[in-house]
């Protein structure tokens, strides 16, 4: 569908007022350059990485030493240094602010409330950095949580940082079997907890889990009181202290920032993976600082004091991305729960009440709230509100014409793209350029993002892989037990040489913005023709009888041919004149070609905790192939949904 025009243009006082526009200003100044527009900014970003980064520092104001080289090595994906000589402290960065302005504001559900100043999150981390030093954990130790999005969680991040040990979380709602598939890996010296959690309005008890994953690790357990007894989980964990317990012995004192090589390990993230136990994916603390700096400020150009927000768990990448919000000097906007507890307007009234700068969801939850009837623009008061933000799936694009009818009209709605490989976003919104309907603005300053066909040449207003042609600093350090590089080069080098190849697919718009059509190991090829499941998803949950749909290609007499799962709305049954609704709808919306073949109804669609459909695992089923990581899965029960379908077998 081509719209002819944007839905959303920023005004000339908006764009001069932007934190990017007067970086692009600086780096004119700095530089003898005469940068008009992003994509003049863009250009010079990739072309000249060292000069580029390096004035992203100084304008984001890194806490460190910089020291001489801004990048070695930069024609070679894999051996690229930036910063080589600089060392800093990735805690003391986001630390930012101090006395009792508030740095976190916290809801779990409609159950809990709470607020921190920037001095009681200094408190507790310097008596959390005391106590973690005195159980003898040092730099590069792992600390690993199951933990609710709390201002805790904060808290024990920044003090793992401050000491240069290593940070790695998933959320409490993970299996016994998912959580140690994850820690077991990496042998943390401390494993945190909560003592229970808030979903859907019911309390969920966390004690028999607690007590056999700390066993099986092998590590002492810190419990921190959330929503039930914590002294009760810690009588049943031998070796377990509540926190109160744990930093008692310490006064708060100023804290000690330890400053080390910028490529120093930070995070270890896990891919969510249904094929195999998850890949353990190392992030340094520069490359998360700087690209998250220059995401935060420039891209979502957040002011000092701003309210950030992004629903998110501790088991998704975005709460990474959310907590570099403080080195902005933004205020923190935590949620944890449910998003419809007790009812869909639960973060509205969040967002309303707080003055929510930037809203960050996914794309799932905007078309869960259009689904449900609800219109945020005139129920709620969402005047400080100038950018929303969606992904963990591609927004359609009646997506973005429900968040400027239903939600508001003067917003620049940025959906945007990356992942746990890189811990932040190839593509993303940005405040200089308009919003078209359907598009990714365009991709992040300092990435030399571009799609190529199979041939490995670039492409534009065609299907093809998102690429990386340079390296970027917050390429992962490495993956955790992968001594000579083989699973990481495996990873992201094997398409094409020394080019980053992201596993998306992805096209060029006439506007010089980006679509994705889902994962490229989840397109489909009847035919021999690629499309992307992204272009299905976009007719089908259109329609009102369809609450949800997941897509796969089924190996069928020597071709591939299109399988459509739905889980219908309530009162809706796939009669056959929905049926061919349904086929007609695809037709005419994408094209012949994407028509599916068969179109079954389930009552559920497996997902991962972070609420992605997981196409590969259902195309393992259905070939009656094994499918190795169900504990990836936040309804593993609903894959037993798609084994042995009699459909399937003519």
């Amino acid at each position: 569908m081509h719209d002819d025009k944007p839905l959303w243009v920023p005004s000339r006082a908006s764009i001069e007022a932007s934190p990017m526009y007067a970086f692009m200003q600086k780096c004119n100044r700095d530089f003898g350059l005469s940068l008009a527009g992003y994509d003049d900014l863009h250009a010079f970003s990739v072309a000249d990485r060292q000069r580029f980064w390096t004035s992203v520092w100084e304008f984001c104001g890194v806490k460190g030493e910089r020291g001489t080289s801004a990048l070695l090595n930069g024609d070679a994906m894999l051996d690229a240094r930036f910063f080589p000589d600089a060392t800093l402290n990735f805690a003391e960065n986001l630390l930012s602010g101090e006395g009792v302005g508030d740095a976190l504001i916290f809801r779990g559900e409609d159950k809990v409330a709470d607020r921190w100043s920037w001095d009681r999150l200094r408190s507790l981390v310097s008596r959390l950095q005391q106590a973690f030093k005195a159980m003898g954990i040092g730099s590069g130790d792992r600390i690993a949580a199951m933990m609710p999005n709390m201002p805790e969680t904060v808290a024990c991040m920044l003090a793992a940082a401050s000491i240069g040990a290593i940070w790695s979380s998933c959320s409490p709602d993970f299996g016994e079997q998912g959580v140690l598939d994850r820690f077991g890996q990496i042998e943390p010296k401390l494993f945190i907890t909560c003592d229970a959690y808030w979903y859907g309005g019911k309390l969920q008890d966390v004690k028999a889990k607690v007590a056999t994953v700390t066993k099986q690790l092998g590590a002492p357990c810190l419990v921190i009181r959330y929503a039930g007894d914590a002294s009760a989980v810690v009588n049943e964990t031998p070796g377990a202290k509540t926190l109160e317990d744990f930093i008692a012995p310490f006064e708060p004192r100023s804290i000690e920032f330890v400053r080390l090589p910028f490529s120093h390990p930070l995070y270890i993230l896990f891919s969510s993976g249904t094929t195999g136990v998850p890949k353990c994916i190392v992030h340094s603390a520069g490359g998360t600082l700087l690209q998250h700096l220059k995401e935060h400020r420039l891209h979502c150009g957040i002011q000092p004091g701003e309210k950030l927000f992004y629903f998110t768990t501790c088991g998704w990448m975005m709460w990474n991305w959310l907590v570099s919000g403080l080195a902005a000097g933004a205020t923190l906007c935590l949620f944890d729960g449910s998003p419809f507890a007790p009812d869909g307007n639960v973060l509205f009234d969040f967002a309303a009440a707080e003055k929510f700068a930037v809203f960050g969801t996914s794309a799932k939850y905007i078309d869960a709230v259009r689904k449900s009837g609800l219109t945020p623009r005139t129920s709620h008061d969402l005047s400080s509100l100038r950018l929303m933000t969606s992904t963990g799936s591609p927004l359609s694009p009646e997506g973005f014409t429900f968040v400027y009818e239903g939600i508001k009209q003067d917003v620049q709605l940025a959906s945007i793209s990356g992942g746990t490989d890189i811990v932040s976003c190839f593509v993303l919104g940005n405040p200089l350029q308009p919003v078209w309907r359907g598009e990714i603005q365009g991709a992040g300053l300092g990435l030399a993002m571009d799609v190529w066909d199979d041939e490995g040449q670039p492409v534009c207003q065609e299907k093809g892989e998102l690429v990386c042609t340079k390296a970027f600093p917050s390429m992962p350090v490495m993956f955790w037990n992968d001594p000579d590089g083989a699973k990481y080069k495996a990873a992201y080098f094997e398409r094409f040489d020394n080019v980053w190849c992201h596993g998306d697919f992805a096209e060029w718009t006439e506007h010089g913005g980006i679509v994705i059509h889902g994962r490229s190991d989840a397109t489909l090829n009847p035919g021999g023709v690629r499309i992307g499941t992204a272009e299905i998803y976009n007719q089908v949950e259109q329609m009102g009888e369809v609450a949800e749909a997941l897509c796969i290609g089924q190996e069928w007499d020597d071709d591939v041919r299109v399988v459509l799962f739905v889980r219908l709305a309530p009162g809706a049954a796939l009669t056959d004149e929905l049926v061919k609704a349904i086929k007609n709808r695809v037709r005419t919306g994408a094209s012949p070609r994407h028509v599916p073949a068969k179109i079954i109804a389930v009552s559920d669609i497996p997902r991962t905790k972070s609420g992605k459909i997981v196409e590969l695992a259902v195309r393992e089923v259905v070939h009656g192939r094994a499918v190795k990581n169900k504990e990836a899965l936040a309804n593993p029960e609903a894959l037993e949904l798609f084994a042995g379908l009699a459909e399937l077998r003519v």
